[in-house]
């Protein structure tokens, strides 16, 4: 049955969605002095580019008080992008449908990441903080002839700002904030001479827990992180220039366990009162450390070409204890290590003339990531040990072309041919005993038992050629249209909890599959009313074919009715289509006062998994999409004459209910699960919406300004990951949440 509030946040949701679709009839945007991105690997307005495309500015994010690369997805139609359950800095990223969950070595994520047009393969230490940063462009759709790695579910780039060749500059910033909030931001530049600079930025951020870990007294949901950049840039001449980069972000915030929805079996602990509050019992200490060194250089060849090179190394190492039963005892607990690196070199050619204007490029990516942890069921007396290791390799060539074929029309011509190599190992041991020898040498109170995977140097090669064809034309001045087809790849992989004892034919020896992509978008951009209202709309459908399906789940082995162990499974699903709409609009009512609409629809419909000469695609959704996500903003800029300006911001950001997982997360009546009483809640969240208010004071000469921000002013307690795992005495029942209301003053100053 259908409540009242069911209906209540169906009806905000669609006038959130109406008055983002009806401001550009009513209102008015912002004026031509837009957001420049390089989506098409050359400079261009936002509203030229035949791509499905949000970029917002720094100063931007500043002004609204983000936190980090997560506050994203409040400004992007059909975009989740989320810190992954039992982490702090890991994220999960979905565009439109396409993502991938799971952060453990294997899968390569759905959406791609870049630093500065460097690839990031793995999604530990990804959840990148708001410093430093000219812009953040979301790119929808599958993205591969123009750059970088081929994503097929879109890409996610991080501009960081360039050096100062001219004169010093030095900006500092401290923010003051609910739950202990103390954040210390520098960034700088000087420049040696006429052509090199140097320039650096420093950032501490740290905040007691929203909750607390009953059992232990840490804090629960914390942060404590520390990031530095460095660079240095010279330009010999005009046409030559280098620049070197490095980066380092350290995250020691602890370890974060979910807030359980079910007392115990025993009913000894039951549930707690605050969301953020845990029992966990395997441990606080969680260290995530990621780095990076990159260089390009830059040639203009002549007035019409340009050489460019792109040379990268990055690593990342992760040690954390996840507690999935996140209660004192080990009932399910799993301490585990991550390890990645991964060598890129990108070559460019970018060519401009009067008619003609493009890319190519060819790309080699080598890269590793492994790790391995132990999942303890100490009321079993048993201890289950995974390991592996997969490395990747891609050699890429690229390009995609623009013809103007008169002033008005354009065709756009890409393709990409690409050969992707996996190499895997697996193991999987059963220990008898409380922690595995093969995890930690210094145990000696386990048995080994059996080793159930013991899969060693498996090998996937593939080879794809996806192209691009996008059509644009001029209606008007003030008015663009397009149309574009794209095909998008993943690469397939191996399953790194692959059993090998349950797999009497071995088809887990085999691997999954790549899945692709074919997907059609119509769009329009623009200006109405003297430039007054800037406006997107972009159509699309994607046919999804072969999706990378995960699942994992308890097993009794001896029917005793309790899950002694788990089996885990990836499959290639068979057929998938989805097809939505997106649209941006800022509107300028007057010079002071600016409105921002965003809304997007998708719907999603996993047509057909074949199991056993049937078709099971009922029993799977898609995860981590909203149908409907839409967001309403403000900005009201107040002049104070000789005593600076005042900029008012606000919005209502909304999100429509969702799947965690490709599995529903549904609840259970009472004594329908063995060894509860008690019934337990679906887990997967419901609707939401946040809002959020800021002002800020900036000194009439710029250099200082002063900003308090609220930040989900409702305290909405919103899930955004959840674990239902039946296995051991006690079991996963548990949820994650976003942050609570918080409040933060913000000081900064600039020479």
């Amino acid at each position: 049955m259908r409540t009242a509030s069911h209906y209540k946040t169906t009806t905000s949701a669609l006038a959130l969605l109406l008055a983002a679709t009806a401001l550009p009839q009513t209102g008015f945007a912002q004026q031509r002095d837009e957001i420049i991105v390089t989506a098409q690997r050359r400079a261009q307005s936002l509203h030229e580019v035949p791509i499905a495309v949000t970029a917002v500015s720094g100063d931007f994010l500043e002004s609204i008080g983000a936190v980090d690369i997560t506050d994203i997805s409040k400004l992007a139609p059909n975009t989740t992008i989320e810190v992954a359950r039992g982490s702090s800095s890991t994220i999960i990223s979905f565009i439109r449908g396409i993502g991938q969950q799971d952060p453990v070595w294997g899968f390569e994520p759905g959406v791609g990441i870049y630093i500065d047009d460097v690839y990031v393969a793995r999604p530990q230490g990804a959840v990148l903080d708001i410093f430093d940063v000219e812009r953040v462009e979301v790119l929808r759709g599958p993205q591969g002839t123009l750059y970088g790695r081929n994503t097929i579910g879109g890409a996610i780039k991080y501009v960081t700002k360039s050096l100062n060749m001219s004169e010093p500059e030095l900006k500092a910033r401290i923010n003051l904030g609910s739950y202990g909030q103390l954040d210390e931001i520098v960034t700088g530049s000087l420049p040696l001479s006429d052509t090199f600079a140097i320039g650096g930025a420093v950032a501490s951020y740290s905040r007691d827990g929203f909750g607390t870990n009953l059992n232990t007294g840490a804090d629960h949901y914390n942060k404590d992180v520390f990031a530095a950049r460095v660079s240095a840039e010279w330009a010999p001449t005009d046409a030559l220039n280098f620049r070197l980069a490095a980066d380092i972000t350290q995250d020691d915030s602890n370890a974060k366990h979910g807030h359980r929805l079910l007392p115990s079996a025993d009913g000894v602990f039951q549930v707690t009162e605050n969301e953020y509050d845990t029992r966990a019992g395997v441990g606080d200490d969680n260290e995530v450390e990621t780095k990076g060194i990159s260089f390009t250089a830059s040639y203009d060849a002549s007035d019409k070409i340009t050489l460019k090179s792109i040379t990268a190394y990055r690593e990342g190492s992760t040690t954390t204890p996840i507690d999935f039963d996140t209660l004192p005892q080990a009932d399910l607990d799993v301490p585990a290590h991550y390890q990645d690196d991964q060598f890129s070199q990108e070559f460019q050619l970018l060519y401009t003339n009067d008619r003609i204007s493009g890319v190519a490029g060819l790309y080699y990516f080598d890269g590793s990531a492994g790790g391995d942890f132990d999942v303890i069921l100490s009321a079993l007396g048993l201890t289950i040990y995974q390991a592996g290791n997969q490395q990747k390799k891609n050699l890429s060539a690229y390009l995609d072309f623009t013809y103007d074929v008169t002033d008005a029309l354009s065709i756009s011509l890409g393709g990409r041919y690409t050969e992707d190599k996996t190499k895997a190992d697996v193991t999987r041991e059963v220990w008898l005993g409380q922690g595995s020898g093969s995890f930690n040498s210094t145990n000696t109170s386990s048995i080994f038992f059996v080793t159930q995977t013991g899969y060693s140097g498996l090998e996937r090669k593939a080879t794809k050629f996806t192209p691009r064809i996008a059509v644009q034309y001029e209606v008007s001045e003030n008015t663009n249209v397009y149309a574009s087809f794209a095909q998008g790849i993943k690469a397939g992989g191996f399953d790194p909890r692959a059993r090998a004892d349950l797999d009497p034919f071995g088809l887990s020896r085999e691997g999954f599959g790549a899945e692709t992509v074919d997907s059609y978008e119509i769009g329009v951009k623009g200006f109405l009313f003297d430039n007054r209202v800037s406006y997107s709309l972009a159509g699309f459908v994607a046919d999804y074919t072969d999706q990378q399906i995960t699942v994992q789940q308890g097993v009794d082995t001896d029917n005793d009715g309790v899950n002694d162990t788990f089996i885990s499974s990836v499959f290639n699903a068979g057929k998938s289509k989805y097809k939505g709409i997106e649209f941006e609009s800022s509107i300028r009512l007057s010079d002071d006062f600016t409105l921002m609409a965003m809304g997007g629809y998708i719907d999603t419909d996993i047509k057909e998994i074949l199991s056993g000469g049937a078709n099971i695609a009922g029993n799977f959704v898609t995860q981590n999409t909203p149908e409907l996500t839409a967001r309403l903003g403000f900005a009201y800029d107040h002049d104070l004459g000789n005593h600076g300006g005042l900029l008012f911001t606000g919005s209502m950001s909304y999100r429509d209910k969702y799947y965690l997982s490709n599995v529903p997360l549904q609840g259970f009546g009472a004594n329908t699960r063995a060894g509860f009483a008690q019934a337990g809640p679906a887990l997967d969240p419901g609707a939401y919406t946040v809002v959020d208010l800021g002002v800020t004071w900036t000194s009439e000469n710029g250099r200082w300004d002063l900003g308090l921000y609220g930040r989900n002013l409702t305290d909405e307690r919103a899930r955004i990951a959840g674990y239902n795992l039946q296995l051991g005495a006690d079991g996963a029942y548990s949820a994650f949440y976003r942050a609570p209301r918080t409040f933060t003053a913000s000081l900064g100053f600039k020479y």
